[in-house]
């Protein structure tokens, strides 16, 4: 999909102020209406909205893996469910749980899974900026995750980013090329509910709070 303007746009107020709201109800989610998914425009949609994203060089390393089969989810549930039993261990007394009680995967639920990961043997960009700093491809890549997800939720899809995992398996579970990094395994559907809060706010977990800003 090609966007191509004659002249720059201009954003005015309102269109800051919406904006301002799409950032704010963003929100990771984890609960998803199963019986209803998105469908396959709106989605090819949103992955053409993710190239718009930057990337160091213009490399582009964003690969996008659709998981559909059943077998590969149930290996991931499987792996974030030994992970999740690692993390619950990790916590005791009442953070342990607390910790017991989040719901903190939408794997069985979210009707689409998509495995994002990093191209990190790319020839796009040439190598401009990450000859230097290799890591701003892994970097590029969530921003491309992050312009995705704003244009999911702006479209009334929520985006749940699944972190309790094994990164190790990952790739072998879903076959991809041994240069590709992975970065993140989202869950894409309907919410069953809206908050402007963050659900790990409103339960207690942890606050959100500003970005402390630092002058030298």
């Amino acid at each position: 999909m090609a966007y191509v303007l004659s002249e720059p746009p201009q954003f005015d107020a309102a269109f800051r102020a919406t904006f301002a709201e799409l950032l704010a109800w963003r929100r990771d989610v984890r609960h998803f209406r199963p019986e209803e998914a998105p469908d396959e425009a709106a989605l090819a949609e949103l992955f053409d909205l993710a190239a718009l994203a930057p990337s160091v060089g213009n490399c582009q390393p964003t690969r996008f893996v659709r998981v559909d089969n059943e077998a590969r989810r149930a290996a991931i549930r499987a792996n974030f469910e030994a992970a999740n039993r690692d993390a619950l261990a990790a916590y005791a007394g009442e953070r342990a749980a607390l910790y017991a009680r989040l719901k903190l995967a939408g794997l069985r639920d979210a009707p689409v899974h998509i495995a994002v990961f990093c191209d990190e043997a790319t020839e796009r960009g040439h190598g401009l900026g990450a000859r230097t700093m290799a890591e701003t491809r892994r970097y590029s890549t969530v921003c491309a995750l992050h312009t995705f997800w704003l244009a999911a939720r702006a479209r009334g899809l929520g985006v749940g980013w699944v972190s309790i995992l094994d990164p190790g398996t990952i790739a072998e579970t879903l076959d991809v090329p041994r240069a590709w990094t992975f970065i993140a395994y989202l869950c894409v559907g309907f919410p069953r509910e809206e908050h402007l809060i963050p659900e790990l706010e409103r339960v207690g977990w942890q606050a959100r709070e500003a970005h402390p800003v630092v002058r030298r």
